[in-house]
């Protein structure tokens, strides 16, 4: 399992894993900053901080595998 997972971050860091890189770095920053927007947004609420970083990680959680749906690998 490891020898697959260097295998596969080595191409990664090569640029041979993703067809469209690009499109991989557009959908990954969607993903931040909607993280970053419900975090800002819940952590302006008087609770403690863990609560909003727990519901923005999972709410992160069910939209990456959404917006990664098309993503195509060589």
């Amino acid at each position: 399992m490891l020898e697959i997972g260097w295998f596969t971050a080595r191409l990664f860091f090569q640029g041979k894993l993703l067809r469209d890189p690009m499109q991989f770095v557009k959908q990954t920053a969607i993903g931040i900053s909607i993280t970053v927007l419900i975090l800002f947004l819940l952590a302006q609420v008087q609770v403690s901080l863990w609560i909003p970083v727990v519901v923005s990680s999972f709410l992160t959680g069910l939209v990456m595998p959404f917006l990664h749906k098309d993503l195509k690998l060589k």
